[in-house]
């Protein structure tokens, strides 16, 4: 009995003295990020912006300590999945963040919500994660992919007056979403999307593409990210089709990540986005500046989402007390979190874990010896569905390289 008894007190010994430890012990965060091939800046920018973050709240959070585990997936889905196994099964992250390309989210999804890990996509926005196939353990802290773009169709049908607009885009999900978004809006204004050329994503060279471009159109709308935007703005600038046709865009084509490495060839370029280096509000002044002082560049919008996306984790693990081996109730407080002052403007999340937030308008100009986008119009509170009920929506096809179809092509 006295042998049993000593054991006893012995295990308790033990657990006494672990419990603090292991409250104390490190919340790891797994990042996913393109750190390689032509997305690489973008990748740069997500962990730049992440960091930024966790530096003013010294990586703590909660009262404890959050770890930071980045892994590259170098811009593609299949090393996306296998770099995510690697973080939830032999690194234990307590939580998933980043990804970048719309096809990687989706292929994330599944096995995201297989393991029951909290994730978040700062950047990643492929529509039908907050729509008609909704992920459970997915927590959307970005944007939806054809979000910008409703407002974006119906301000150009009614202030640039363009009735007749040929599309020249990427051919993934990303630019079907973009551009559907765009052509179902600018269409229900009096508009006609006359042509769609699509271009594959490893294109350096847009010889074969540019001179396709339809002379009667009124303009040209353009969807690029990373390098190949920095490679379109530039040969559209030298071709024939620029002193003809005006040039509107999606907001990648001119974020921020590649504009620095642009000339007077994107001036004038008007976009729409939910993000500008040049927003003029105390958060995103003092936020710009950091990002600067940190980086030696202006903040992306990658850079931004990821910076708030940082904080969004952070505020939800402070509001469960930092017990995030509750996964429930991790994911309870990453849908339960409202941002009033991101640099990017105030963020409340619908019923479908996708954030409501301000739209801009932005032309390129130069101001102090640099280009920015300078916002010319806000459009606030936009939500995914944009002015349609959001039922009827859901019963309408995802967009898609043929919906809506062209047709007026």
């Amino acid at each position: 009995m006295m042998a049993l008894r000593t054991m006893v007190l012995a295990l308790l010994c033990v657990v006494g003295a672990s419990s603090p430890a292991l409250a104390q012990a490190p919340i790891k965060v797994g990042l996913l990020a393109p750190l390689v091939g032509p997305f690489a800046q973008i990748g740069k920018d997500m962990v730049a912006g992440t960091e930024l973050y966790l530096d003013e709240i010294q990586y703590t959070a909660g009262g404890r300590k959050i770890q930071l585990i980045v892994e590259d997936s170098a811009g593609n889905p299949q090393t996306a999945l296998t770099r995510a196994r690697k973080l939830i099964e032999q690194d234990g992250v307590h939580l998933l963040t980043g990804g970048l390309l719309s096809s990687t989210a989706y292929a994330l999804q599944p096995y995201v919500d297989s393991q029951k890990i909290p994730t978040t996509f700062p950047v990643a926005a492929p529509d039908d994660i907050t729509q008609r196939k909704p992920a459970k353990w997915i927590v959307r802290t970005g944007w939806a992919t054809s979000q910008p773009m409703h407002p974006f169709g119906e301000w150009v049908a009614k202030n640039l007056k363009y009735k007749r607009i040929a599309v020249i885009a990427m051919d993934y999900s990303f630019g079907w979403e973009t551009v559907g978004g765009f052509q179902h809006t600018f269409e229900d204004n009096g508009g006609q999307i006359v042509q769609k050329l699509w271009v594959p994503l490893n294109t350096n060279d847009f010889g074969p593409y540019l001179p396709q471009i339809r002379r009667d159109a009124d303009a040209v709308f353009a969807l690029f990210v990373g390098n190949l935007a920095l490679q379109f703005i530039k040969q559209y600038d030298s071709s024939e089709v620029k002193g003809r046709l005006p040039l509107i865009a999606a907001g990648t084509t001119t974020d921020e990540s590649v504009l620095g490495s642009m000339g007077d060839e994107a001036l004038g370029v008007v976009t729409a986005h939910d993000y500008s280096a040049a927003i003029d509000t105390p958060a995103n002044r003092r936020f710009a500046k950091a990002y600067e002082a940190k980086t030696g560049r202006m903040p992306s919008h990658y850079a931004e989402k990821c910076y708030t996306n940082a904080r969004w984790i952070a505020e939800a693990i402070k509001a469960i007390d930092g017990k995030v081996e509750d996964r429930d109730r991790l994911l309870a407080a990453l849908k339960a979190v409202v941002i009033k002052d991101a640099p990017r403007g105030p963020l409340v999340m619908d019923k479908y874990d996708n954030p409501v937030e301000n739209i801009y308008i932005r032309k390129v100009e130069k101001v102090g010896g640099r280009l920015q986008n300078t916002v010319t119009a806000t459009i606030p509170s936009v939500g995914q569905f944009w002015k349609y009920d959001p039922v009827q929506y859901l019963k309408t096809a995802l967009y898609s390289r043929d919906y809506p179809p062209c047709r007026f092509c």
